[in-house]
C-alpha cells in the first residue's frame, strides 16, 4: 500500500478525536483481506428490522439487561434496585426484574450495571479517544497477516465520521490497511471525505425499491445507491463489494435481484455478497427490551441462494454465498 500524503492528527486535534465505540474485535477473517482488528462504531441512520447490532443505532452508551444471568431469583439479589439513582428498576407481579427505559434512557452514570457482579446489566458502547484506537492498533498489529488491518464497522461508522477521520489518518501513517462496512446511507459530503482514506469497502444494497426500502429500514435508498455511484466511478481507489443481506418478506426474491444485477452492471461493478438471513441480533433485541420482529423465523439456509447466482454471473458480475469472500 503506497503512503499517502495525508498528516496525522496531532496535539490538541488529537485529543479532540473522541468516539463512541461499542465493540472491538480481534482475529477477523471475513470482512476485510487478511487477519484483522473490527472497530464497531456507534450510531446508524437505518433501523433496519433485522439488525443484529441494534445497540450500536445511537451514538451513546446503551443499557442492556440479560435476564438469564440476574441472580434474583435465585439469591433476591437486589443490588441494581439498590443503586440506581432514579428509581427505574423494580420487581413486577411475575417476581422478574423490569427496567423502565423511559426513566433510564437519560442515565449516565449506569450504577446498576456498576452493582451488578453478574453481568445481566451491562453497559454496551465505551468512550475512545484516538489513543485508545492506537493502542489497540498496536497491541493487534503483530498478530494480522501480511495483508490484515483495521475494518470499521457499526452501526454506521461514518456517523462519527470526525473520529473515524482521525483513526484513518493515523492508519495511512503508520502503513495500515484499511477495510469499512458501510450502509451507504450518509451525505455525499461525508462520504466523500471519508473514501480516499479507505483501501477495501463493503457496501450495503438492501433494496432497489424504495418504498420497500423505507418500510424496512426508516430510509430511502436514495443516497445510498448516490454513494454506490461515486464508489463506483473514480474517486475510489480501492476494492469495492457490494453487500446484500436476504431477508424473506423484504428481497428474496428474484425481481429485487435482478434490478441489483442490473444497477450494478450500470456501474460496471463485479462483485456482489448474498448474505443469508440469520437471528444473531435476536438476544441483543431482548436485552435492550425490544421485542425482535423475526423472533419466529427461522436462519436461512444458504443454499436457498444459489438460484440468485446465475442472475450476476450473467452480468459479467462475481456472486458469493455468505462469508465466502476470496480476498
Amino acid at each position: 500500500m503506497s503512503r499517502m500524503n495525508l498528516s496525522m492528527p496531532i496535539g490538541a486535534e488529537r485529543q479532540q478525536a473522541k468516539g463512541i465505540v461499542f465493540d472491538v474485535q480481534a482475529y477477523s477473517v471475513h470482512d476485510g483481506p487478511g487477519c484483522r482488528t473490527l472497530f464497531f462504531l456507534s450510531g446508524c441512520p437505518l433501523k433496519c428490522t433485522w439488525c443484529a447490532n441494534p445497540e450500536g443505532w445511537k451514538v451513546r452508551q446503551r443499557l442492556m439487561y440479560a435476564e438469564q444471568k440476574c441472580k434474583y431469583e435465585a439469591f433476591n439479589c437486589e443490588r441494581c434496585i439498590e443503586r440506581c439513582p432514579r428509581n427505574a428498576i423494580h420487581i413486577n407481579n411475575q417476581n422478574k426484574v423490569v427496567i423502565n427505559r423511559d426513566i433510564c434512557s437519560g442515565c449516565n452514570t449506569y450504577e446498576c450495571a456498576e452493582a451488578c457482579r453478574d453481568e445481566a446489566i451491562r453497559v454496551s458502547g465505551k468512550e475512545f479517544t484516538l489513543d485508545d484506537f492506537i493502542h489497540i492498533v498496536s497491541r493487534d498489529r503483530q498478530f494480522w497477516s501480511g495483508n490484515g488491518g483495521v475494518t470499521f464497522t457499526g452501526g454506521e461508522p461514518m456517523v462519527q465520521k470526525d473520529f473515524l477521520l482521525a483513526a484513518l489518518k493515523y492508519c495511512k501513517e503508520a502503513y495500515i490497511h484499511t477495510a469499512i462496512e458501510t450502509c451507504g446511507c450518509v451525505p455525499s459530503e461525508t462520504f466523500r471525505t471519508i473514501i480516499p482514506y479507505i483501501d477495501f469497502m463493503f457496501m450495503d444494497l438492501k433494496n432497489m425499491d424504495n418504498e420497500k426500502h423505507i418500510e424496512e429500514t426508516g430510509m430511502s435508498n436514495k443516497q445510498v445507491l448516490d454513494n454506490i455511484t461515486i464508489a463506483a466511478g473514480p474517486e475510489f481507489k480501492g476494492r469495492l463489494i457490494i453487500r446484500k443481506p436476504v431477508i424473506p418478506g423484504f428481497n428474496h426474491n428474484m425481481k429485487d435481484m435482478i434490478k441489483t444485477a442490473d444497477f450494478m452492471a450500470s456501474l460496471n461493478l463485479k462483485e456482489i455478497n448474498l448474505l443469508p438471513f440469520h437471528r444473531m441480533g435476536d438476544s441483543k433485541w431482548t436485552q435492550l427490551g425490544v421485542v425482535y420482529p423475526f423472533t419466529e423465523l427461522e436462519s436461512m439456509d444458504p443454499t436457498e441462494l444459489i438460484p440468485y447466482i446465475s442472475v450476476f454471473e450473467e452480468r459479467g458480475i462475481h456472486c458469493y454465498i455468505g462469508s465466502n469472500t476470496p480476498f
